[in-house]
């Protein structure tokens, strides 16, 4: 009870660390304009634009703490059917296909073409969109990243690799803790929420299965998961 009490405490201050500086940020631009009525009116629309990046980014971080709240409190009320996981990360990949050429990275998509699993589409679209942004996005350019999967019994068995830059070991045990940010300047210059892991991580559970994350050889980063068909 007390480890949960001090699990719930830590989450609190970092939801609230994570909305005070976008809300900060906010208020600070529409003062701004409030303020200055005779501003420019090309900057009163770069004020504008990055409010509206600032407002977005609240949704995003509201949108995940939904999506784990769900999880957490009302997992009776998520829907399951047969989902079509091979088409699903199919549309994935090619969604992706900007953001890879940008960094000169390649995906290497080598799913079966009958990936099936008994589950929430939602769901599972979240494992592989956010373990594949987090791959763009902290691989480096000019990296490579694989997925492959096989069949084991009832399960099947993922592995999401690159050949990047990896982390340090002692950052790999504490990833999936919601907030949790190995880099937390460039996380958030780059619009991470720090949930997407745990989202990863709980929505993997869910569908009865693990996830393990662990440093490739030479370099880079794997993770290893499975899903119950």
């Amino acid at each position: 009870a007390e480890k949960e009490n001090m699990m719930r405490k830590e989450l609190t201050q970092n939801i609230a660390h994570e909305l005070k500086t976008p809300v900060a940020t906010i208020l600070g631009y529409t003062d701004t304009i409030i303020e200055n009525p005779q501003l420019p009116e090309e900057q009163v629309k770069q004020i504008i634009r990055r409010t509206n990046q600032q407002a977005t980014r609240l949704e995003h971080i509201l949108k995940d703490l939904s999506i784990l709240n769900r999880m957490d409190e009302a997992q009776q009320m998520i829907s399951r059917q047969m989902v079509d996981v091979s088409k699903l990360v199919s549309d994935i990949v090619s969604d992706s296909a900007t953001a890879l050429k940008q960094k000169g990275m390649t995906m290497s998509n080598c799913l079966p073409s009958s990936v099936f699993v008994n589950g929430n589409e939602e769901l599972i679209f979240c494992i592989f969109r956010n373990l594949i942004d987090n791959a763009i996005s902290y691989a480096g350019d000019n990296t490579e990243i694989k997925l492959t999967a096989n069949e084991d019994g009832k399960f099947w068995l993922f592995e999401l690799s690159d050949n990047g830059q990896g982390m340090q070991p002692k950052h790999l045990d504490r990833i999936f803790e919601r907030f949790y940010r190995v880099d937390k300047g460039r996380s958030r210059s780059m619009g991470g929420t720090g949930l997407g892991l745990a989202i990863v991580k709980n929505a993997v559970q869910y569908h009865g299965g693990e996830i393990k994350a662990r440093l490739n050889q030479p370099n880079g980063l794997i993770f290893n998961f499975s899903l119950h068909k």
